[in-house]
């Protein structure tokens, strides 16, 4: 990597003072300062600012006849220009970026809402380069429409032609198909939710996950297409899931029945319907007895091209603002596989504060 003092040799290697009739073509090495009384006062022209023909009667209005420009060797690369290829290059499926860069910064914006995935490996290994890099936002953000999700520039002036190679390389490698920063799209959920234990089926207490339940789902553009309660009873749990596999649900939600407790026999209602890949613990509090599984297509319930989600939210889900689904539900959506992997990367950050007021997303859980 090169060190501040060798960058420095380099620009001032490059610099010469020519006469502004000559510049075009060259890059400036300083700002201009334009002022008109009562006006303007600020920079006519910035550094790094490739002088065109038509600037050439502006500079010498502003009393210019020499200026200090960096000739552009046949081996580097103007920050504006490697700028557009750096961006081009990070931007996976659903990332755009608009206007022209400044400074040799442009931003990387959300086409369309949904929840952002960024390689923190390749992001790593570009900014490892050192003469250009990237900053995003957390991966697994949710993210909206036109939301700057990651900054990327050139950092020098001139910019070695190797050097935004390599950066292209390492952000799109022949042969790679997921971008380095990308959004997934939300699929629309046909949610089926069960709601189990004795207490609340037989009216001893009144339900409170019903209402956080939809709240959640609504706000991620999904609809409840049932919801049953049912009693701590495995072929209950079990026939009120089929009913809702039958009504059209293509994710089905579970709440309560994940503790150890004799009467909590959720879970195995999950298994008995024909569930697959279940993973039972997550690595987050609140949440640590979180299951989820996935229904096969090759079960008499459904002819979907894909597994219907199961997640199984334990009763931490009814007293705490935010838990593991929070974190797990929009991946879900996203068509992401949630397995015991992905449960366990979840540790890191995934102690929530309990917080008196909640400022979700915007805190470190999940981060």
């Amino acid at each position: 990597m090169r060190d501040n003092r060798e960058c420095s040799i380099i620009i001032r290697s490059s610099l010469q003072t020519i006469p502004v009739h000559e510049a075009i073509g060259k890059v400036l090495a300083h700002d201009i300062t334009e002022i008109r009384q009562n006006e303007f006062k600020g920079s006519a022209f910035r550094k790094g600012h490739v002088v065109r023909e038509e600037d050439i009667s502006h500079l010498q209005r502003l009393g210019k006849e020499r200026l200090y420009v960096l000739s552009i060797g046949d081996d580097e690369i103007h920050e504006d220009e490697a700028a557009v290829k750096i961006a081009t290059a990070l931007s996976g499926e659903g990332i755009a970026f608009e206007g022209e860069p400044k400074e040799g910064k442009i931003n990387l914006i959300a086409q369309y809402d949904g929840i952002l995935k960024v390689d923190h490996e390749r992001l790593v290994q570009f900014n490892m380069l050192g003469d250009v890099m990237c900053a995003t936002i957390h991966t697994n953000s949710i993210v909206k429409r036109g939301q700057v999700v990651a900054g990327t520039r050139a950092i020098p002036l001139l910019v070695k032609k190797d050097t935004i190679d390599k950066a292209v390389d390492i952000a799109r490698p022949a042969g790679q198909t997921r971008g380095v920063i990308e959004v997934k799209s939300f699929g629309k959920p046909r949610a089926g939710v069960v709601i189990t234990g004795n207490e609340v089926y037989y009216g001893r207490i009144k339900d409170a996950f019903a209402p956080i339940i939809r709240a959640k789902i609504e706000a991620l553009g999904g609809e409840i297409v049932g919801l049953y309660y049912a009693p701590d009873d495995q072929l209950q749990i079990r026939a009120r899931l089929e009913e809702l596999l039958q009504a059209g649900a293509d994710i089905l939600i579970t709440t309560g029945g994940m503790s150890v407790d004799p009467d909590d026999v959720t879970r195995f209602a999950i298994r008995d319907l024909g569930a697959t890949h279940i993973t039972y613990g997550s690595a987050v509090l609140p949440g640590a007895m979180f299951l989820v599984a996935y229904l096969n297509k090759k079960t008499e319930y459904t002819t979907k091209a894909t597994p219907i989600p199961i997640l199984g939210i334990p009763a931490c889900g009814m007293y705490h603002k935010r838990t593991v689904f929070d974190l797990i539900f929009p991946r879900v959506l996203a068509g992401e596989f949630i397995g015991r992997r992905e449960l366990a990367e979840l540790g890191h950050g995934g102690l929530c504060l309990n917080c008196k007021e909640c400022h979700y997303p915007i805190c470190p859980f999940g981060k």
